[in-house]
């Protein structure tokens, strides 16, 4: 028993040893950090003041506007039929009745269909006019955090009602101003900061009154 005890005493002390000795050791010497340099930018408000806005929303609001016009015809079409069939309905004949109500119902749908078909035919033109810019300021904000050293550039544009990505950041590491020149385009005389728009085009206007359901 009390050759253990002392076996354990000079495992202890050995330990303890080894323990003090490598805290004698100078600390190694880290391996240094690569230095990071971010900037950031706003697309959308780079997208607005590229001289090819202008187009864009000019198309955008020619087709919204036919868009529109057909939309206001097809519920025209619809209302006149409709008060047609409520004033007449009383002379007709059972299988004349179904008739109009079928024709009824059938314009309804397409007038529905319409609707929701106007938004997608919207949205795909602007992606369409639209995405050949965002790619050109892309490959232009790609250059210039080459030629300036940016390790990112973040989008302070988060989308039409989102709390911006950036909450703070220095004037500084703003790299809109090189962007504008990089690519050769007039500064625009004041730049907000951190109010991002909204990058969909506006639906086509519907507020022409619903089509009344057969009773």
């Amino acid at each position: 028993m009390k050759n253990k005890l002392i076996a354990l005493a000079v495992t202890l002390l050995l330990g303890g040893s080894q323990v003090w000795a490598q805290a004698q050791q100078p600390a190694t010497t880290a391996a240094p950090v690569a230095s990071v340099k971010i900037g950031y930018t706003n697309m959308e408000y780079i997208l607005q003041n590229m001289p090819e806005s202008k187009d864009i929303q000019n198309q955008i609001t020619i087709q919204r506007t036919q868009l529109e016009k057909n939309y206001q015809e097809m519920s025209k079409e619809f209302q006149d039929k409709l008060a047609a069939y409520e004033k007449g309905q009383a002379q007709m004949s059972d299988l004349i009745k179904a008739d109009k109500e079928k024709e009824l119902q059938g314009l309804q749908q397409r007038i529905q269909e319409f609707q929701s078909n106007s938004s997608t035919q919207l949205q795909t033109k602007y992606n369409q006019l639209v995405n050949p810019v965002m790619q050109k300021i892309q490959k232009n904000i790609d250059a210039v955090a080459k030629e300036s050293g940016f390790t990112f550039i973040f989008n302070l544009d988060a989308g039409s009602g989102t709390i911006p990505v950036l909450l703070y950041a220095p004037e500084e590491n703003d790299v809109t101003e090189l962007v504008f020149k990089k690519m050769g385009v007039p500064l625009p005389s004041k730049q907000p900061v951190a109010q991002p728009a909204a990058t969909t085009p506006a639906k086509p206007t519907t507020t022409a009154p619903a089509p009344k359901k057969n009773k």
